[in-house]
């Protein structure tokens, strides 16, 4: 009799940032480490983003999932409430549904793995004996900030916003006030007590998988790991990381107007715009990015959405939707035709790995999602660091201060609008400066370092291996 594989369950809450890299999180431990994996979804009416990604993400392989619709909040939340909140609330409503789901499986997963809005659902692991891990589909330094938040809450006075000094995080690279994630912009808020009861939940896990790899962050993953981030909830928990997880460039024989478009231009010379699934600007923003645009002379492939005042929150949850204003009205006067022989623009959403790895493509300004960050890196294509909420601004400075693979404005769009003359002078600095030329050469030694640490002899692989090897040894203990 062949031995029993290890079957794991994977609690994903709404929205597309967490879902990609959950089924791919899946896929890679089905396809390379034998695992049978069922994923608990969590979903939204929002849009029909989780199916349109379900159907993309699970096809060639034996990967069950279970949609769960999420609770209903409105009498736990207000209808205008922050996306944290409602998540967390979501998530939290939702237990007893996703329990009653666990228990009708037949036979029950052996382990438990969430992401961070999913950590109320320990409860379920502590019923059914279960080991519970939480995926963390952010970085190490990101890791370190969010555990450590529970110390800072108590020994820092004040705003954090309004600190003079960084914020000393032991054994990681400080943080400085303005690239705190958005809960911690106000104390008073009640999405900070939110956030912080997440940071707990976190800590109480038996291990922690983190999307990054050795070579990556070592001194923010020594910290976490030798217990210099001095919580008592954090001490002793495992880190494995098992990064990059991004979707794998795979060329498709149909190929859709952007690629079509992108075969015709010459190497390295398009800049290609977006601000992910949920990110939006402002009108005066928006028009100042298109002159700017227009103002480099560069190739460009501009995925644009209406401006931020059209857009309610709910657009953290939609993927891949038209918004049903192709018109782009507001874009400049004149824009579209100015740049015709020049640029494209592209309605809510476009196959950003394959842009990403075409030929053309030489450039990214991005809003420094961890997501689009890694699909960067895993194309060894150079950024403009463009952060907008959570924690894209640590990542924004990573990716410049540390990694040296991108460009970003003086001063945060959140506080001031970038001009136009400097999306010109940035755009020009990425594509043909010997600046830029020194980001590219560094991407792509990053891109190297990324393929090797998921081989078989690679640290994310091994890291992966010894999770693996924790869940049955946890599981034989607790017999």
């Amino acid at each position: 009799m062949p031995p029993k594989k290890l079957h794991a369950a994977i609690i994903c809450s709404p929205g597309v940032g967490h879902l990609v890299p959950v089924l791919l999180l899946a896929r890679r431990l089905i396809t390379h480490h034998n695992l049978h994996v069922t994923i608990l979804a969590v979903t939204t009416t929002t849009s029909t983003a989780e199916s349109q990604l379900l159907t993309q993400f699970t096809a060639g392989i034996h990967l069950p999932v279970i949609k769960i619709p999420a609770a209903d909040i409105s009498s736990v939340v207000s209808p205008d409430a922050k996306v944290v909140k409602k998540l967390c609330a979501m998530m939290r409503e939702t237990v007893p549904t996703i329990c009653n789901t666990m228990s009708s499986m037949d036979p029950r997963p052996d382990v438990l793995i969430g992401d961070i809005f999913s950590t109320e659902s320990w409860v379920i692991a502590e019923k059914f004996g279960m080991p519970k891990y939480v995926f963390i589909t952010g970085n190490a330094w990101f890791t370190g900030l969010f555990t450590y938040s529970l110390v800072l809450d108590k020994k820092v006075e004040g705003q954090y916003v309004d600190q003079k000094e960084p914020l000393e995080i032991p054994g990681c690279k400080p943080v400085w006030p303005e690239e705190i994630v958005d809960p911690m912009l106000d104390r008073d808020d009640e999405d900070y007590r939110v956030y912080l009861n997440q940071a707990l939940g976190v800590t109480l896990a038996d291990g922690m998988l983190i999307n990054t790899w050795e070579n990556l962050e070592p001194q923010s993953l020594h910290a976490l790991r030798n217990n210099e981030i001095l919580t008592s909830c954090v001490k002793n928990t495992p880190v494995y990381t098992v990064g990059p997880i991004t979707k794998k460039y795979e060329p498709v024989g149909l190929k859709n107007d952007v690629i079509e478009w992108l075969d015709k231009q010459p190497e390295s010379s398009v800049i290609y715009v977006s601000f992910g699934s949920g990110g939006t600007l402002s009108s005066e923003q928006i028009t100042e990015l298109a002159w700017g645009l227009e103002m480099s002379r560069k190739r460009f492939v501009w995925v644009v959405r209406p401006p931020a005042e059209h857009i309610n929150n709910g657009s953290f949850f939609k993927y891949g939707e038209s918004n049903g204003e192709a018109d782009y009205d507001y874009l400049p006067e004149g824009f579209l035709t100015r740049t015709e022989n020049m640029g494209l623009v592209v309605s809510s959403w476009a196959p950003q790995v394959e842009i990403l790895n075409h030929v053309a493509v030489g450039g990214f300004l991005t809003h420094c999602g961890w997501n689009s960050t890694l699909e960067s890196i895993n194309s060894g294509v150079p950024m403009i660091a463009w952060p907008l909420y959570a924690e894209q601004r640590m990542n924004a400075t990573m990716l410049t201060e540390e990694l040296k693979v991108a460009v970003r404005p003086e001063v945060l769009e959140a506080k001031k609008v970038v001009g136009r003359e400097e999306v010109e002078e940035m755009v020009r600095c990425l594509m043909e400066g010997e600046e830029g030329k020194t980001m590219r050469e560094n991407v792509k030694k990053l891109k190297k370092e990324a393929e090797l640490a998921r081989s078989v002899t690679g640290s994310s692989y091994i890291s992966t291996c010894r999770f693996i090897a924790d869940c049955w040894s946890r599981i034989h203990r607790s017999m």
